[in-house]
């Protein structure tokens, strides 16, 4: 079983920053895949970004690439992501999600452990 908590959530003005963090427990973040994505009111929730097991593969959606980053932190067992230059559109509520599968999945459907997420709101 792995246990995911997120942080991080909060209001930032449009241009601003936040960073996201997801600590995982009951297995080690170096034998799974870690993603994050995202759902605002109304709509699916959506791949935001990934890192493989191995740290070797990451994934950046294309309306989050040049302003997210995803990184970890093995020795805290922890996945981070990093948000940049926010716009209006990237309010919602961010999850971080885990699968022992070894490659970046874009579909909620591949990951069998989600956190219970964190609100993200920008404001102008």
């Amino acid at each position: 079983q792995v246990q995911l908590v997120e942080s991080g959530g909060g209001l930032v003005q449009a241009g601003g920053s936040l960073r996201l963090s997801c600590a995982a427990s009951g297995r080690a973040i170096s034998t799974y895949t870690m993603a994050w994505f995202r759902q605002s009111p109304g709509r699916d929730r959506e791949f935001v970004a990934g890192m493989s097991w191995s740290g070797g593969g990451t994934i950046v959606a294309t309306s989050v690439k040049g302003r997210f980053t995803v990184s970890k932190d093995s020795g805290k067992n922890a996945v981070y992501l990093q948000m940049n230059r926010l716009k209006l559109e990237d309010t919602a509520v961010y999850y971080c999600a885990s699968t022992f599968r070894p490659e970046v999945y874009q579909e909620q459907i591949d990951y069998a452990y989600w956190g219970q997420g964190t609100q993200v709101t920008v404001s102008s």
